[in-house]
């Protein structure tokens, strides 16, 4: 455990730097009459991070935590067996997305999580698996105006575009 500690603290630390770098290629400063340019929310936000990073680096060099004193091992089997299912899933998730949209995809996903890995009841899942693409549409596509991509399945929201956009 206290390995792995060190080791993602100082993964992140270095993500947060190069995340620091890129988001310098905007105004990362106030703009005259509008606000802060473009790169300033990712820069200060990635300095954010970076600075817990080292506070857990600080951490872990004095043992103030109990992460930092373990000497228990950091991933059992079930653990690694749950990491594979749930990135493989994910995985999954977006390799559908090409094919059958986000609409076809996040309710296969979400049975998928919900009922095999939560290991939830069939109501809840189906509810929520039902309501998710429902409500991602209407938060996305009708209320921001980002159209999601919909794959094989767009023809099935023409009606929906005439009714809401």
């Amino acid at each position: 455990m206290r390995r792995a500690e060190l080791v993602t603290a100082v993964l992140l630390a270095a993500f947060s730097i190069y995340l620091m770098w890129k988001s310098t290629e905007l105004n990362i400063g106030w703009v005259k009459h509008e606000g802060p340019g473009g790169g300033a929310w990712p820069f200060w936000l990635a300095a954010i991070m970076l600075v817990c990073n080292i506070w857990t680096i600080v951490n872990w060099v004095r043992r103030a935590t109990p992460q930092s004193r373990s000497q228990d091992q950091f991933m059992d089997a079930h653990a690694i067996r749950m990491l594979l299912l749930v990135g493989g899933s994910v995985v999954a998730l977006v390799a559908m997305v090409h094919v059958i949209g986000v609409y076809g995809s996040v309710p296969i996903f979400m049975l998928f999580y919900l009922r095999v890995l939560g290991r939830h009841g069939w109501v809840p899942t189906l509810v929520i698996s039902g309501t998710a693409p429902v409500v991602i549409f209407f938060f996305f596509d009708v209320a921001m105006r980002i159209v999601l991509p919909k794959g094989y399945l767009e023809p099935l929201f023409y009606p929906l575009y005439d009714i809401f956009l």
